[in-house]
């Protein structure tokens, strides 16, 4: 943490030589004292619970204890959940329902077989369908398939080891990004997997806080890491270079964040839109199609700052335009999910959270 600033001491005025007199610099407040300040006046409920679990998180993952930390934070959780552990999901039964139709029409599973299977008796005495239709969160609804695919018979056949719930906790945070986090820096918390410590307040917030700020980002402005936080590391980052690369070749990209065409979450073997742009750029970048590519699969990682494709469009982009162009640009992406309910985008998102940021460091001031 940073210490600090000096205090300027004064002689007072007409004593001569006098000694100057010290002045006491104000002193800080603890992380503990700062947290609760921040923390929005709306949250009545365990305020002290909250803020345990968030200093446990920076505490964790070694991360400052700023205002300026604290407030991203405590604004992305306003954002995701209103400070609720286990947010209730509108709809969550139809959705659900929705889902197994689906699949069971992709299997040509016969409808009488997942009847029978919806109609046995799950493990807290009520039938798998009567737990479905009372659904009303993510954890709930995690658990539930967990049990379907052990325990029926035809759970495993109709959802193929396929937990719908790619997201929780009161961050949202990702799953995927949760237990890859885990891997690299060891977990110890609520929760016998990471599945399930996401779940949990303390888990969801420690997941929450290292998807937000547990990595370097390049950015002069916070809005930018919130974008991150909903479209991907480095989103805003990639999203700009796409913008300096359209400048440059004359093909009109997306400035989506992605450099690599994905399915699955895996890049596809068929190059994508940046890519083909960046080939017609080879000869004037001096780099092979070949080279390119190589460097492209950093895109998720603070080391494509440094390869030579980024840094010499940059350099040819800024003699172009006679000016330091943009390093970070809002990635233009419409979010979709089952629980979007209407036309939302990663601006959106991004704007919310950067709102509720700056009230929060009102209350630090």
């Amino acid at each position: 943490a940073q210490p600090p600033a000096p205090v300027e001491s004064r002689t007072p005025a007409g004593a001569g030589a006098a000694a100057p007199v010290p002045v006491r610099p104000t002193p800080l407040p603890t992380p503990q004292v700062l947290l609760q300040r921040l923390l929005p006046p709306t949250l009545k409920a365990d305020r002290g619970g909250w803020s345990s679990d968030i200093l446990a998180a920076f505490s964790a993952l070694r991360l400052t204890p700023s205002a300026e930390n604290f407030c991203a934070a405590i604004a992305v959780i306003e954002q995701e959940s209103g400070f609720q552990a286990d947010p209730v999901v509108p709809g969550l039964s139809r959705m659900v329902r929705a889902e197994i139709e689906a699949r069971r029409q992709r299997f040509h599973v016969p409808p009488m077989v997942v009847e029978a299977a919806l109609a046995r008796r799950s493990a807290d005495g009520r039938s798998f369908g009567a737990r479905i239709d009372a659904l009303r969160t993510e954890r709930q609804l995690s658990e539930l398939y967990e049990e379907i695919i052990a325990a029926v018979p035809a759970g495993r056949l109709l959802l193929s080891d396929y937990n719908p719930v790619r997201t929780g906790g009161p961050m949202q945070v990702s799953i995927a990004y949760a237990e890859l986090h885990a891997r690299q820096t060891p977990y110890r918390g609520p929760g016998r997997t990471i599945r399930e410590a996401v779940f949990t307040r303390r888990g969801g917030v420690h997941f929450g806080i290292a998807h937000l700020l547990d990595y370097p980002a390049p950015y002069r402005a916070p809005i930018h890491r919130f974008a991150d936080f909903n479209a991907g590391h480095y989103a805003a980052r990639n999203a700009a270079f796409q913008q300096a690369v359209t400048r440059l070749s004359g093909h009109a990209l997306v400035p989506d964040g992605d450099l690599l065409r994905y399915r699955n979450g895996v890049p596809d073997a068929a190059p994508g839109a940046t890519q083909r742009a960046l080939h017609a750029l080879a000869p004037r970048l001096r780099l092979a199609p070949a080279r390119i590519d190589a460097e492209l699969r950093q895109e998720k990682a603070a080391g494509f700052a440094r390869t030579a494709v980024y840094q010499r469009v940059y350099a040819l982009a800024d003699a172009a335009a006679g000016r330091r162009v943009a390093r970070e640009a809002m990635p233009q992406i419409t979010l979709k999910s089952p629980k979007i309910q209407r036309k939302l985008t990663t601006a959106w998102f991004a704007d919310r959270v950067n709102r509720r940021y700056l009230g929060c460091l009102r209350r630090a001031r």
